[in-house]
């Protein structure tokens, strides 16, 4: 019985490693689907976690890494680091589970977690090249703008559109650098959000521990959120360039926060208009990609405060 066990153990943990790796793979070579992919690294890694344990999921992890950093090298030590990250999700959210913690709390812990240790490796990284974490940031960012703008002219476009993205090349990395800050929290608050939400449907399915954070389509933000999103945009009054990017950075996060608010309202008019699911799928993939859609999910979760779409305080008084 014990030999069936460990086998079925080595099994599981090199279909871990296996289905990891391929989605990593995926993120790195399909050029559109590569960032959806991405989303779906840290699943497996957190599946094996509650039915191998801590230690193997640790294993599954560190295996998919060295395999990764094999195949496309220490010169791409940055998106292995990017990749290490993301699986680290993995890990982190059953921690914060077993805590059985608000739904709050466990996206922010794990954000800041995962964050802290991408801040620590980065550090890491720039004492043994001797650079500084902004000018290696800096330079990963040139290298990849000039990377788009060769992708480019092999995709035949005219030498106009070319010239103007050339031109605009300087411009956009110094946006994009003064804005990382924003970037990095909100990419990976939505791989939290996201695992947090398809982890619930896998674990529950497989009769894995799962914390019961009630019905998610009745999420609010927290009230006092209104005045960080009121002082990030008074920022931006200020004539100071360092001010002004601070509250650009304070709004973007505040606003991927009420997007969460926008959509679990429009998830609970979905449920209660009872969509069929092949629509809601169509509606969801319509929001993430048509911008207007998105700033006005935005707009109704921020306003939801003083509209109270779903009639939430009534069913609480």
């Amino acid at each position: 019985m014990t030999d069936i066990t460990h086998s079925q153990t080595h099994k599981d943990v090199i279909v871990g490693i296996a289905i990891t790796a391929l989605i990593s793979m995926a993120a790195l070579h399909l050029s559109v689907l590569g960032p959806l992919a991405g989303l779906f690294i840290p699943l497996p890694i957190l599946f094996y976690r509650f039915k191998l344990g801590r230690s193997l999921g640790l294993l599954i992890l560190t295996a998919v890494t060295l395999i990764v950093t094999f195949i496309v090298g220490w010169n791409s030590i940055g998106t292995v680091a990017f990749l290490f990250e993301l699986g680290l999700v993995g890990l982190i959210l059953p921690e914060v589970f077993e805590m059985n913690m608000s739904v709050e709390k466990t996206v922010g812990i794990t954000t800041g977690a995962v964050l802290a240790t991408g801040a620590v490796m980065l550090a890491l990284y720039s004492l043994l090249s001797t650079t500084s974490p902004w000018a290696l940031v800096s330079d990963y960012l040139e290298k990849s703008a000039k990377l788009a703008l060769a992708m480019y002219r092999e995709m035949d476009a005219s030498e106009e559109k070319i010239g103007i993205l050339a031109r605009s090349l300087d411009g956009i990395v110094y946006l994009v650098l003064r804005i990382m800050p924003a970037i990095v929290i909100v990419t990976t608050l939505f791989v939290v959000w996201s695992n947090l939400l398809l982890s619930r449907f896998l674990l529950r399915s497989k009769q894995l521990f799962c914390p019961d954070f009630g019905r998610l389509n009745q999420w609010k933000a927290p009230e006092p959120l209104i005045w960080v999103a009121i002082a990030s945009g008074g920022l931006l009054l200020f004539g100071h360039p360092g001010i002004k990017m601070l509250g650009i950075n304070g709004l973007i996060v505040i606003m991927t926060i009420y997007f969460f608010q926008g959509i679990a309202i429009v998830s609970f008019y979905f449920e209660k208009k009872q969509f069929p699911k092949i629509l809601r799928a169509f509606l969801y993939g319509l929001i993430a990609v048509q911008q207007l859609l998105l700033l006005v999910v935005i707009t109704v979760g921020f306003f939801d405060m003083w509209i109270d779409f779903r009639r939430t305080r009534k069913v609480e008084s």
